[in-house]
């Protein structure tokens, strides 16, 4: 499944949360992708909106199988440094958003519309 969520940074942060995340740590890149983070992006606004997007079997599994590693600890623990006040951990406060349109399930459908009526 693609998964899609929203964040905020602290807008005066924006430049450190670039440079760390234009050189994540070789252990931190490790263990995402162990834990069945794949094909992840984030992209960033001038105004601090983060969108994350990432392909997973289970959101909650793959955040759960990563709290359990020690260098997420560490990696969390750098970025709230670069986010808005708060009692939860960065990757804790991701607001997933509904996927509402989807191309190539919308082609596929209509393809299989147009062959049906063709045959009919």
């Amino acid at each position: 499944m693609r998964v899609c969520f929203r964040s905020a940074v602290d807008p005066h942060r924006l430049q450190a949360y670039r440079e760390a995340h234009a050189k994540v740590w070789p252990e931190m890149l490790r263990e995402l992708k162990a834990g069945g983070w794949n094909d992840y992006t984030l992209h960033l606004g001038d105004d601090g909106l983060l969108i994350g997007i990432v392909e997973c079997d289970d959101l909650d599994a793959a955040r759960a199988r990563m709290a359990l590693t020690e260098v997420n600890g560490r990696w969390q623990a750098e970025m709230a440094k670069l986010f808005p006040p708060s009692d939860a951990n960065p990757d804790e406060g991701f607001i997933v958003l509904d996927e509402v349109f989807n191309l190539e399930e919308q082609l596929a459908a209509a393809s299989n519309n147009n062959e049906g009526s063709a045959n009919e």
